[in-house]
């Protein structure tokens, strides 16, 4: 099958997509007014993501001279850079009118956000002496003149590019660097019930006279940039570095990528504006989007609550998981039986509960576990520590180079090496991204293994936000296969056999297709036949191709993707036995779920790959099978909870026009229905 775009979806368009559902949900009048304009800080946040790293992927295709429509779908990288800039304008545009009906709906609710223009006498005060005590001492201001070289301007950072204007038409331009360690938005004294905030980018501008008093002017401005820079990681080939050497040095020499977005204030002059593009050597193809007067709108993410919880998400509790006691022995109960914890509807505490129980127990022998994310604050790093102090023989894989997390992983690989955990660094040429424990423990002279496997990070944090399962097993012939990556990890050059699991890069690809062949051949001898799929994204043109294939054969195919899909769905003749739907709304759909029917004895896995072709073929990832019944029952069931969404579904389909899913049926929310699930089984 060719690649062009009638059958592929490109993936960054895609991609793009899927941002603009999340802008969707900042828009939804049916969403609190405060977690809307967080919404609006994740699509900010998603989108600096995606120019570091997708925009400047294309972009090197580019420079280097390549058309690229092989590599992206059916599109030159020309055409794909001009076609992502237009996109991206027009969802700028529509963010900042979604920003300022909000803006209008908190003045409904008492809740001001004013501007330098909108100071009274009482505020005066409490800003100067703010701007005294808190912000000046941390002030970096660049003075911008010929003779000087610009520094380098942080990705991380928006800038206030400061004019100031004689009447002899004389200019002098600064930057005040508006700073992460910076808190974007300053609660002022409330006035009976009204509440004001100020963003530090108009308390700056307020006090330009006062940052800038030694210089003569008639008068001054302050208007915002902001540049994206290529995310990607450059190693050097130096022998004599270690490997954390190495990625902290290029962690740090992203600082300084080329770069490939700048985001400028519409209103901003001319002059201002083509000094600044002269100065950076911003070029044609870097993205140019003209924009509102306030950029980093991902620091919305961190928006105030000012104790206005009837404006926020109703907080849920974490449910225990039916059957597992923290005050009994996790080993001891899993011994008996399987358990599936589902977060953030269960707690994160199994999972530090069993790696603290193993740090503990005499019997317990090793330890060992794959880390991708871990929190800024790990109590699984600490546990991992504690074990090898007690004198078990811990062994962590680390994935050092998880994108734009490598300084925190960094920091903690640093620390468990220190006490005495075997550190294992990945494998060369490819991230490991499975998640995993294994524990050995001496039962009667003999070695029996313990462990879980997962769809997600062992991070206290994105625990509470991303849904992910974890799997809490005995199941010998599992571990053993489980075991088996570990060996891996230790000695690449020998390749395994897996009787259970599933790995990339070796097996996925095989695997998947013939579980995909029996699903066909089933439909093709009249056979019950039907493929159902939960991921965050799928990309590969070699699966997509495969469940086109089983499409044209008859199978009935369900898929649920968050975010990127290159599939195109219900074409006749192609797909029109594919159906995909995505669902965004309160938590980040994080779980990989496949379902074969087998001719109803269905075939279960939970995963840590989404089918692209970096989980396939570059990473090494974990696919897990679910052999106890209750809970394939329970991944079936949870599974069609979120297929019935009528609420916060969206149909995927060939134009990927984000059209929510309506109809006559009883409404169905997932992930509320889904905490409802749980709370009625206890």
């Amino acid at each position: 099958m060719t690649k062009d775009k009638n059958v592929y979806i490109n993936r960054e368009l895609s991609w793009l997509q899927f941002n603009a559902r999340v802008l969707q949900e900042a828009a939804d009048k049916n969403v609190p007014l405060i977690e809307r304009l967080r919404f609006l800080g994740i699509f900010s946040n998603n989108l600096d993501e995606f120019f570091k790293v997708r925009y400047a992927t294309v972009k090197r295709i580019y420079d280097a001279g390549k058309g690229g429509k092989s590599e992206l779908g059916g599109i030159k990288a020309e055409e794909l850079l001009e076609e992502i800039t237009k996109v991206v304008i027009e969802q700028q545009s529509e963010s900042v009118e979604i920003l300022n009906g909000i803006e209008n709906e908190l003045e409904k609710e008492n809740i001001f956000i004013i501007n330098e223009t909108e100071i009274d006498e009482d505020q005066h005060d409490f800003i100067k002496n703010y701007f005294y005590q808190e912000v000046s001492p941390a002030l970096v201001v660049i003075f911008l003149s010929e003779d000087l070289d610009l520094p380098e301007l942080k990705d991380s950072s928006g800038y206030l590019t400061v004019k100031m204007s004689n009447s002899n038409g004389s200019n002098q331009y600064a930057l005040i660097e508006i700073s992460k360690a910076m808190d974007r938005f300053i609660v002022l004294p409330k006035k009976g019930d009204s509440s004001f905030i100020i963003m530090v980018d108009d308390l700056l501008r307020y006090c330009l006279d006062d940052i800038f008093n030694i210089f003569n002017y008639d008068s001054i401005s302050a208007h915002m940039v902001k540049i994206t820079r290529d995310g990607e990681l450059d190693f050097d080939s130096d022998l004599s570095k270690s490997f954390i050497d190495k990625l902290s040095e290029s962690v740090k020499d992203r600082k300084s990528g080329d770069p490939v977005r700048f985001v400028y204030d519409k209103s901003i002059d001319d002059d201002t504006l083509n000094f600044l593009l002269e100065r950076m050597e911003i070029d044609s193809k870097d993205s140019m989007i003209p924009g509102g007067r306030y950029h980093n709108r991902r620091d919305y993410m961190g928006f105030p609550s000012l104790g206005r919880n009837d404006l926020l998400y109703k907080k849920i509790k974490p449910l225990p998981v039916k059957g597992l006691s923290f005050e009994e022995s996790i080993f001891k109960t899993i011994a008996k039986k399987d358990y599936l914890v589902y977060t953030p509807y269960h707690t994160f505490s199994y999972v530090v509960k069993f790696l603290r129980e193993a740090a503990l127990d005499p019997k317990v022998k090793t330890i060992k576990i794959t880390i991708y994310r871990l929190a800024q604050i790990s109590h699984v790093a600490s546990s991992l520590i504690n074990a090898a102090k007690n004198g078990k023989k811990v062994t962590v894989s680390i994935e050092l180079r998880a994108r734009f997390d490598e300084e925190a992983n960094i920091n903690y690989a640093e620390q468990m090496q220190d006490a005495g955990v075997n550190m294992l660094f990945g494998v060369p040429g490819l991230k490991v991204h499975c998640k995993m424990c294994v524990i050995e423990r001496e039962e009667n002279d003999k070695l029996v293994r313990y462990g879980f496997i997962s769809t997600g990070n062992f991070n206290e944090s994105t625990a509470k936000l991303y849904t992910d399962f974890t799997l809490f097993t005995a199941n010998p012939k599992i571990l053993k296969d489980v075991n088996k990556v570990f060996n891996f990890f230790e000695v690449n050059y020998k390749v395994n056999r897996y009787k259970h699991i599933i790995t990339s890069p070796h097996y996925t690809k095989t695997k998947l297709f013939a579980l995909i062949d029996d699903e066909i051949n089933n439909a093709k001898n009249g056979r019950p036949a039907y493929i159902k799929l939960k991921m965050n994204s799928i990309s590969s043109y070699k699966m997509v191709d495969k469940l086109y294939e089983a499409s044209r054969a008859g199978v009935k195919i369900q898929m649920i993707i968050r975010g990127l899909c290159c599939l195109v769905p219900g074409v006749k003749g192609m797909s029109e036995n594919i159906e995909i739907i995505s669902i965004i709304d309160k938590f980040l759909e994080h779980t990989r779920l496949y379902i074969f029917c087998n001719n109803e004895d269905p075939k279960i896995y939970i995963s840590s790959a989404d089918w692209m072709t970096r989980n396939i073929d570059n990473r090494v990832e974990v696919s897990c099978p679910i052999y106890d019944k209750d809970i394939k029952q329970e991944l079936q069931r949870l599974y069609d909870i979120c297929w019935n969404d009528n609420v916060k579904a969206r149909v995927i389909n060939e134009t990927q026009n984000n059209t929510y899913r309506r109809n006559e049926l009883p409404k169905v929310r997932a992930q509320f229905d889904t905490y409802n699930y749980y709370a009625n089984k206890l």
